[in-house]
């Protein structure tokens, strides 16, 4: 028949669903923009309605956009040259990232860039203490 491991996935897999994402990227070199295609695919467990899907699939992109984003972008983790425990440093950038969230902050750019000149506005935020 076929693996094992495909049987294994075959039982909880139900649905496989094909997302393609059109997206505009300027292309700097020629200084147009260009159309680019993506496709993705999602395994579920349960069927649901293909408006149910869509929402999860948002609320995904959600999560990517408000953490991954700003931890690559803001905080440059992609950038980060450490090599020995890493692992300690991107703990350190989820504390700063669920400290600023706790307290309301929507502009962690600005926010990072303010504490690091007053250490007194990081001792005042909920959590810190």
């Amino acid at each position: 028949m076929g693996s094992p491991e495909l049987e294994e996935w075959s039982e909880r897999i139900k649905v496989v669903i094909q997302v393609y994402r059109h997206t505009d990227v300027f292309d700097t070199k020629t200084g147009n923009w260009k159309e680019r295609v993506e496709t993705s695919y999602y395994g579920a467990s349960h069927l649901h309605s293909a408006k149910i899907f869509a929402q999860f699939i948002r609320e995904h992109w959600g999560i990517e956009n408000r953490n991954h984003y700003v931890r690559d972008v803001t905080l440059k983790e992609d950038a980060s040259r450490i090599r020995r425990n890493p692992g300690i440093f991107a703990r350190l950038r989820s504390f700063t990232l669920n400290i600023l969230r706790k307290n309301k902050i929507t502009n962690v750019s600005e926010a990072l860039y303010d504490n690091a000149l007053c250490l007194d506005n990081v001792m005042k935020y909920n959590g810190v203490l």
